[in-house]
């Protein structure tokens, strides 16, 4: 079966597990700072992206693991 470069690379990003959290905005702002200040682990280091309000108020962003540089 041939593996297109595109599916290889969807299948490898996959890998780098990422978690969507939606709280209340002072809940977000601990778990974020909770995720910011954890160390790298494993050889890989958690990092908060994409960091939106909603609507009803609640704020929206994405924790991704990401290989720690050495």
């Amino acid at each position: 079966m041939f593996v297109h470069p595109r599916d290889l690379a969807d299948r490898m990003s996959d890998r780098q597990q990422s978690e969507i959290f939606r709280l209340p905005i002072d809940a977000a702002r601990c778990k974020a700072r909770e995720i910011i200040d954890q160390g790298p682990q494993a050889g890989y280091v958690q990092v908060v992206e994409n960091w939106r309000s909603l609507p009803d108020g609640h704020i929206e962003f994405t924790m991704r693991h990401l290989p720690a540089a050495n």
